[in-house]
Protein backbone atom coordinates (compact mmCIF):
# COMPACT_ATOMS: atom_id res chain seq x y z
CA UNK A 1 0.00 0.00 0.00
CA UNK A 2 1.40 3.30 -1.04
CA UNK A 3 1.89 6.37 1.55
CA UNK A 4 -1.29 8.09 -0.48
CA UNK A 5 -3.34 5.33 -0.09
CA UNK A 6 -2.90 4.19 3.95
CA UNK A 7 -3.20 6.31 6.87
CA UNK A 8 -2.06 9.63 8.07
CA UNK A 9 -0.75 9.92 10.88
CA UNK A 10 -0.76 12.79 13.46
CA UNK A 11 1.34 12.53 16.43
CA UNK A 12 0.82 14.67 19.89
CA UNK A 13 3.15 15.22 21.93
CA UNK A 14 2.15 16.73 25.21
CA UNK A 15 3.21 17.35 29.17
CA UNK A 16 0.33 17.99 31.26
CA UNK A 17 0.78 18.76 35.11
CA UNK A 18 -2.41 18.27 36.59
CA UNK A 19 -4.61 17.25 33.55
CA UNK A 20 -5.86 20.42 31.85
CA UNK A 21 -3.25 20.16 29.42
CA UNK A 22 -4.34 16.38 28.65
CA UNK A 23 -7.69 17.29 27.95
CA UNK A 24 -6.87 19.68 25.61
CA UNK A 25 -4.50 17.35 23.74
CA UNK A 26 -7.48 14.88 23.57
CA UNK A 27 -9.94 17.54 22.01
CA UNK A 28 -6.44 18.10 19.54
CA UNK A 29 -6.60 14.75 18.83
CA UNK A 30 -10.22 14.18 18.09
CA UNK A 31 -10.09 17.00 15.81
CA UNK A 32 -7.01 15.42 13.82
CA UNK A 33 -9.07 12.12 13.83
CA UNK A 34 -12.32 13.72 12.19
CA UNK A 35 -10.80 14.40 9.41
CA UNK A 36 -10.61 11.66 6.71
CA UNK A 37 -7.79 9.18 6.00
CA UNK A 38 -6.33 10.42 9.09
CA UNK A 39 -4.97 8.83 12.72
CA UNK A 40 -4.32 10.32 15.54
CA UNK A 41 -1.90 9.27 18.13
CA UNK A 42 -1.92 10.88 21.84
CA UNK A 43 2.19 10.88 23.28
CA UNK A 44 2.80 11.78 26.77
CA UNK A 45 6.42 13.00 27.42
CA UNK A 46 6.40 12.08 30.92
CA UNK A 47 7.58 8.96 32.73
CA UNK A 48 9.94 8.27 29.48
CA UNK A 49 6.53 7.33 27.05
CA UNK A 50 7.84 9.14 24.10
CA UNK A 51 8.22 6.83 21.22
CA UNK A 52 10.83 8.27 19.36
CA UNK A 53 9.72 5.31 16.28
CA UNK A 54 6.50 6.64 16.41
CA UNK A 55 7.05 10.15 16.07
CA UNK A 56 9.84 9.47 13.23
CA UNK A 57 6.65 7.88 11.47
CA UNK A 58 4.21 10.63 11.84
CA UNK A 59 3.61 12.97 9.06
CA UNK A 60 2.46 15.58 11.75
CA UNK A 61 3.83 16.38 15.21
CA UNK A 62 1.33 19.01 17.22
CA UNK A 63 3.36 19.92 20.26
CA UNK A 64 1.60 20.99 23.69
CA UNK A 65 2.76 22.15 26.78
CA UNK A 66 0.89 24.06 30.05
CA UNK A 67 2.61 27.55 30.06
CA UNK A 68 4.28 27.85 33.76
CA UNK A 69 6.67 30.72 34.80
CA UNK A 70 6.25 32.25 31.32
CA UNK A 71 7.37 29.42 29.44
CA UNK A 72 6.86 25.50 28.31
CA UNK A 73 7.01 22.97 31.51
CA UNK A 74 9.95 21.51 32.59
CA UNK A 75 9.17 18.24 31.33
CA UNK A 76 8.56 19.53 27.89
CA UNK A 77 11.82 21.31 28.24
CA UNK A 78 13.41 18.02 29.01
CA UNK A 79 11.98 16.15 25.71
CA UNK A 80 12.84 19.25 23.62
CA UNK A 81 16.40 18.90 24.73
CA UNK A 82 16.39 15.06 24.22
CA UNK A 83 15.78 15.85 20.54
CA UNK A 84 19.39 17.32 19.92
CA UNK A 85 20.69 13.72 20.16
CA UNK A 86 17.32 11.67 19.17
CA UNK A 87 16.10 13.36 16.30
CA UNK A 88 18.73 15.88 15.16
CA UNK A 89 22.28 14.11 16.07
CA UNK A 90 20.55 10.91 14.50
CA UNK A 91 20.06 12.61 10.46
CA UNK A 92 17.29 15.72 11.01
CA UNK A 93 14.62 13.00 11.06
CA UNK A 94 11.33 15.38 11.25
CA UNK A 95 12.28 17.77 8.41
CA UNK A 96 9.50 18.51 6.33
CA UNK A 97 7.11 17.12 8.83
CA UNK A 98 3.91 19.43 10.05
CA UNK A 99 4.00 21.08 13.25
CA UNK A 100 1.51 23.08 15.54
CA UNK A 101 1.39 23.91 18.71
CA UNK A 102 -0.75 24.16 22.01
CA UNK A 103 -0.84 25.73 25.62
CA UNK A 104 -2.80 26.17 28.84
CA UNK A 105 -2.01 28.27 31.69
CA UNK A 106 -4.17 29.57 34.75
CA UNK A 107 -4.61 32.80 33.35
CA UNK A 108 -6.27 34.63 30.24
CA UNK A 109 -3.29 35.60 29.05
CA UNK A 110 -0.47 33.92 31.31
CA UNK A 111 2.13 34.46 29.25
CA UNK A 112 1.09 31.44 27.00
CA UNK A 113 2.67 33.48 23.78
CA UNK A 114 5.95 33.08 25.23
CA UNK A 115 5.55 28.95 25.07
CA UNK A 116 3.71 29.19 21.58
CA UNK A 117 6.93 30.81 20.71
CA UNK A 118 9.37 28.82 21.97
CA UNK A 119 7.63 25.59 20.63
CA UNK A 120 7.58 27.02 17.16
CA UNK A 121 11.44 27.96 17.58
CA UNK A 122 11.71 24.16 18.27
CA UNK A 123 9.74 23.19 15.45
CA UNK A 124 11.69 25.44 13.41
CA UNK A 125 14.65 23.96 14.08
CA UNK A 126 13.65 20.47 13.19
CA UNK A 127 12.87 21.67 9.55
CA UNK A 128 9.38 21.76 10.17
CA UNK A 129 6.28 23.42 8.50
CA UNK A 130 4.05 25.64 11.12
CA UNK A 131 0.38 25.46 10.96
CA UNK A 132 -1.30 28.63 12.78
CA UNK A 133 -4.58 28.17 14.72
CA UNK A 134 -6.26 30.04 11.35
CA UNK A 135 -9.00 31.88 13.35
CA UNK A 136 -9.76 35.43 14.08
CA UNK A 137 -9.64 36.35 17.38
CA UNK A 138 -12.98 36.12 19.45
CA UNK A 139 -14.44 37.38 22.05
CA UNK A 140 -13.37 40.94 21.42
CA UNK A 141 -16.39 43.33 20.93
CA UNK A 142 -19.72 43.48 23.04
CA UNK A 143 -21.33 40.97 20.35
CA UNK A 144 -18.50 38.42 21.60
CA UNK A 145 -19.08 35.54 23.54
CA UNK A 146 -17.14 33.37 26.14
CA UNK A 147 -18.43 30.47 24.05
CA UNK A 148 -16.76 31.75 20.81
CA UNK A 149 -13.71 30.04 18.98
CA UNK A 150 -10.54 31.55 19.92
CA UNK A 151 -12.07 33.46 23.03
CA UNK A 152 -8.60 34.35 23.69
CA UNK A 153 -7.07 35.78 20.92
CA UNK A 154 -4.10 33.64 19.72
CA UNK A 155 -3.07 33.31 16.50
CA UNK A 156 0.25 31.20 16.80
CA UNK A 157 -1.82 28.42 18.03
CA UNK A 158 -4.32 27.15 20.41
CA UNK A 159 -4.84 28.62 23.60
CA UNK A 160 -6.57 27.49 26.98
CA UNK A 161 -7.34 28.95 29.80
CA UNK A 162 -7.99 26.70 33.10
CA UNK A 163 -9.44 28.17 37.00
CA UNK A 164 -6.80 27.10 39.00
CA UNK A 165 -9.08 26.07 41.54
CA UNK A 166 -11.16 23.68 38.96
CA UNK A 167 -9.82 20.18 38.16
CA UNK A 168 -9.88 18.71 34.64
CA UNK A 169 -13.03 17.90 34.59
CA UNK A 170 -14.82 20.97 34.33
CA UNK A 171 -12.06 22.82 32.86
CA UNK A 172 -10.82 23.93 30.49
CA UNK A 173 -14.31 25.26 29.25
CA UNK A 174 -15.89 23.69 26.01
CA UNK A 175 -15.13 27.18 23.89
CA UNK A 176 -11.10 25.78 24.20
CA UNK A 177 -11.59 22.43 23.70
CA UNK A 178 -13.45 23.32 20.92
CA UNK A 179 -10.59 25.56 19.89
CA UNK A 180 -8.35 22.62 20.28
CA UNK A 181 -10.12 20.75 18.11
CA UNK A 182 -10.28 22.58 15.15
CA UNK A 183 -6.01 23.20 15.72
CA UNK A 184 -6.02 19.41 15.33
CA UNK A 185 -8.45 19.31 12.31
CA UNK A 186 -6.92 22.06 10.76
CA UNK A 187 -3.45 20.27 10.92
CA UNK A 188 -4.64 16.97 9.66
CA UNK A 189 -5.91 18.66 6.58
CA UNK A 190 -2.89 20.80 5.54
CA UNK A 191 -1.06 17.22 6.57
CA UNK A 192 -3.16 15.09 4.15
CA UNK A 193 -2.89 18.38 1.58
CA UNK A 194 1.01 17.74 1.81
CA UNK A 195 1.39 14.30 1.67
CA UNK A 196 -1.22 14.03 -0.98
CA UNK A 197 0.96 16.63 -3.08
CA UNK A 198 4.30 14.36 -2.34
CA UNK A 199 2.65 11.44 -4.09
CA UNK A 200 1.93 12.91 -7.33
Amino acid sequence: MSHAQSKIRVAIVFHSGYGHTAKQAQAVAAGAAAVAGVESQLIPVEGGDTTWEDLEGADAIIFGAPTYMGGPSAQFKAFQDATSNKVMAAGFKWKDKIAAGFSNSGSRSGDKLATLIQIALFAAQHGMHWVNLGLPPANNSSMGSETDLNRLGFFLGAGAQSNIDQGPDVAPPEADLATARHLGERVAQVTRQLVRGKAE
